[in-house]
Parts: C-alpha cells; sequence; structure tokens
C-alpha cells in the first residue's frame, strides 16, 4: 500500500503550446504543483527530515525549526507530521495568509518577522539555545541531494535525453544546483539558466541575496547563465500561463518561463524545460491575479 511519501516527485511534464513563439524549439514546464504539498519543496523536505533521522541528529523530543518564505515550509509542516515531529517555522511577515494557514493546517507553530534575512537570525538564534534542530535548506546537501537524486533523473528521462536547456528560478538554489549536477553529468553541453529579480524587485520564490546571506550549498560555476527580471514581469506572465496555457502556478514560474522565453528568442532549435515551482491557487490573497 502506498503512502503520501510515495508520491513526492515524478511530476508531469508538459509542453507549452500556446506562450512559445519559436516553433522551432520545444518549450516543457515540469509541474511541480502536483506533489502532496503542492509545490517543488517537497522533494528537499523530505529529503531533509529523512536525512536528518537516518543519521540520527533528529532525536526524538527535539523540535524542528526553519525559516521559509512559503513553500518549503508547507512541505516540512506535512511531512513532519507524517514523522510525527513538531515543527516551528520562521516567515516574513509578508507571507500571504493561504500560506501560514496550511502550514497552522498540519499543526506547525508559524512565528512572523519582518523579513526572510531576519527570520533565519531569528531560527539560527533559537537553534543554539538547544531543544531545536535547525535543518537550514540554505547549508543543507540534502536539498540539492534531492533534486540531483530525483528532479534531474526525471527531466533527462521525460525529455528521452534531449534537453539542451534547463531554467529554473533561484531561492535556496537546491533546485538548480541538484538538476545542474545531474543534467551536467548526463551531458556537460546542456546550458542552465537561473532566474534573479532585479534591484528593488520582489519576487516569491526567487532571490538575489546579500552577501552575507547566500546559501551555502550555492556553486557559481553550476549555472551557466543568470537572467534577471522584473517584478511586472514575473506577474503578467504568470498571469499569461493561466490565461494561455491553463497553468495556475505562484510568480516564481513565471519568472522561470518568463527567463525560458528569453532564452528561445536566441535558439534555432533545441529543448528548453523550466520549473513549475508551486499552484496558484496560494497567492489568490495577493494582487498576483488581479487586473
Amino acid at each position: 500500500m502506498a503512502t503520501l511519501l510515495d508520491f513526492v516527485g515524478n511530476t508531469p511534464l508538459i509542453e507549452l503550446q500556446h506562450i512559445n513563439p519559436n516553433p522551432a524549439v520545444k518549450l516543457y514546464g515540469k509541474m511541480e504543483g502536483h506533489n502532496p504539498g503542492g509545490s517543488v519543496k517537497d522533494r528537499p523536505a523530505y529529503s531533509m527530515i529523512k536525512g536528518a533521522i537516518d543519521r540520527g541528529d533528529l532525536k526524538p523530543g527535539i523540535k524542528l525549526i526553519e525559516a521559509t518564505s512559503g513553500n518549503t515550509g508547507i512541505a516540512l509542516a506535512m511531512i513532519a507530521r507524517l514523522y510525527n515531529v513538531d515543527i516551528e517555522l520562521v516567515l516574513p511577515q509578508n507571507s500571504t495568509r493561504e500560506r501560514i494557514l496550511t502550514m497552522q493546517a498540519f499543526g506547525a507553530k508559524v512565528i512572523l518577522m519582518e523579513t526572510m534575512e531576519s527570520a533565519r537570525d531569528y531560527a539560527e538564534e533559537q537553534a543554539s539555545k538547544g531543544g531545536y534542530f535547525l535543518l537550514n535548506q540554505f547549508a543543507n546537501p540534502d536539498n540539492y541531494l534531492a533534486h540531483y537524486r530525483t528532479t534531474g533523473p526525471e527531466i533527462w528521462e521525460n525529455t528521452q535525453s534531449k534537453i539542451t536547456h534547463f531554467v529554473s528560478a533561484m531561492g535556496t538554489t537546491g533546485t538548480i544546483m541538484g538538476t545542474s549536477r545531474y543534467l551536467k553529468e548526463q551531458n556537460p553541453s546542456i546550458q542552465i539558466i537561473g532566474c534573479q529579480p532585479l534591484e528593488g524587485s520582489q519576487i516569491p520564490g526567487i532571490r538575489k541575496w546579500p552577501q552575507e546571506y547566500l546559501p551555502k550549498i550555492f556553486e557559481p560555476s553550476r549555472v551557466d547563465r543568470i537572467i534577471e527580471m522584473s517584478q511586472d514581469d514575473a506577474t503578467q506572465m504568470t498571469r499569461r500561463l493561466a490565461r494561455e496555457e491553463g497553468v495556475f502556478a505562484g510568480m516564481s514560474s513565471g519568472g522561470s518561463v518568463f527567463a525560458a522565453l528569453e532564452v528561445i528568442k536566441e535558439l534555432k532549435e533545441g529543448v528548453v524545460v523550466c520549473i513549475i515551482c508551486d499552484r496558484g491557487d496560494r497567492y489568490l490573497s495577493s494582487d498576483l491575479f488581479g487586473s
């Protein structure tokens, strides 16, 4: 009999047929909203919690704590409950109501801080006092290894080894690090493209970190190119995804597709895969889908 965790990964890869202006290039979206927790973060959440338990790092009676902008928190809350582990999640105060309520529905305690950076500082401070175990997705190899073991192989198989370009949002950088590592081992000529916001733009799930907060798992050499975009670029593409492709996703997915289309403009042929990170119902209380 299958359990919920058996359905983490193996998400659909669909062709985006209407939004792609170049018929000589195939554009595919990896539909991570089909994970049981509704986002790509189910993969590293499962990997990090299981890894901590298997190694004996997470001992009975110890509470998990983690700073998150949203999707990782939902995934951690869901999976921690399956392992009967208490968890405290620290979020920036601009997190959408849907995300907070979802975490609380799984039994997590939610703490709101002013920014994501202050949330990370708070989680580290609490963990240093004892009684907590900090997963630290920004420095935890189990984050990117989840994608090395699952996301990369799935994309390679789904495209029959024909992928030429991989595009992903960059937050913790786990998705792009692990997938790049795997795909480059199969074919070093595959181009890896990361997404970052322009100065002053806020795009949930896509970050440009100050140097002191740069994820320790990030290796710049594993990314061939970074495309920057405005908040409006990501917003408008997210709306287009829903209206033209029937793909209801969050703003980081719009950013990923925006970058993919920038790449496609330059290609005569190719197979481009981008990550559709989550589902749009997490953003209905925001103005993402406003007119």
